[in-house]
């Protein structure tokens, strides 16, 4: 049973920083593409950041130069660290592990194999 557990959404100002984290209770968690995706209310889930099984990384252009997404495969974790949030970053975060086919970048959401609950992240104005 594969389970992705996200953490560290909470309610921050304009302007401040948030890292959020998800754990994977995946085997081959190295090998797997995760990566991260939001919903905001009355929106559709959206991609956000993806890192490849090879260290290559990925970002929606909303959040270039903002957001940093980082793994770490001997915690089969991977992490999400948001700067200067705005109150358009507010949605609830979704991780997400693709384990099949992974040589190349595929990062929708019907891409994904495995999703975590999700973690509220609200910003202040």
């Amino acid at each position: 049973q594969v389970q992705l557990v996200e953490s560290g959404g909470g309610l921050v100002q304009a302007g401040g920083s948030l890292r959020l984290s998800c754990a994977a209770s995946l085997r081959t968690f190295s090998r797997a593409n995760m990566g991260w995706f939001r919903q905001a209310p009355g929106k559709e889930r959206e991609f956000v950041a993806g890192v490849m099984w090879s260290g290559s990384l990925y970002y929606a252009d909303s959040v270039k130069g903002r957001f940093t997404i980082s793994r770490d495969n001997g915690k089969s974790t991977v992490f999400l660290q948001m700067n200067s949030l705005q109150p358009e970053d507010t949605a609830v975060y979704y991780c997400a592990a693709r384990v099949a086919s992974t040589v190349l970048p595929a990062f929708q959401s019907h891409d994904m194999d495995y999703w975590g609950k999700g973690t509220l992240v609200t910003v202040s104005s």
